[in-house]
């Protein structure tokens, strides 16, 4: 199975490299739209709202949608600039009593594996 994250956790001085894996295996159907008569598949098409005219790929972009009908439209650069190592590094602040965690938060359980030469850390950790 693939790592939906790899990234590290961290409380005070010591970061443990981590991957998450979903606990849990969801089995989903996957069915195709078909014309009726030859069972030909049936594709979607990439439309523009205002005219209703096909938009080729190399004519989209990406816009985040601040006010209704009024976009911000990013760049490729714009993602690249993103500090990845803000998204890739769980700190840990405190512990909590398990009582004090909302039940809906294990909901979708997931399965948390060290990576290479975290192992001691993780002792660390686990025995905090």
């Amino acid at each position: 199975m693939r790592a939906l994250w790899k990234g590290a956790i961290s409380f005070g001085l010591v970061t443990i490299p981590v991957s998450l894996y979903p606990a849990t295996a969801r089995e989903e159907l996957t069915f195709r739209l078909l014309r009726k008569s030859d069972h030909s598949p049936v594709n979607y098409k990439r439309v523009a709202a205002a005219d209703g005219k096909e938009v080729p790929w190399d004519q989209i972009v990406k816009g985040y949608e601040y006010e209704k009908g009024k976009f911000v439209i990013l760049k490729e650069e714009d993602f690249a600039r993103v500090d990845v190592e803000a998204t890739q590094t769980v700190n840990i602040i405190n512990f909590v009593s398990l009582d004090q965690v909302d039940p809906l938060l294990f909901y979708k359980p997931y399965y948390l594996e060290v990576g290479k030469g975290g192992d001691k850390a993780y002792v660390l950790l686990r025995d905090a």
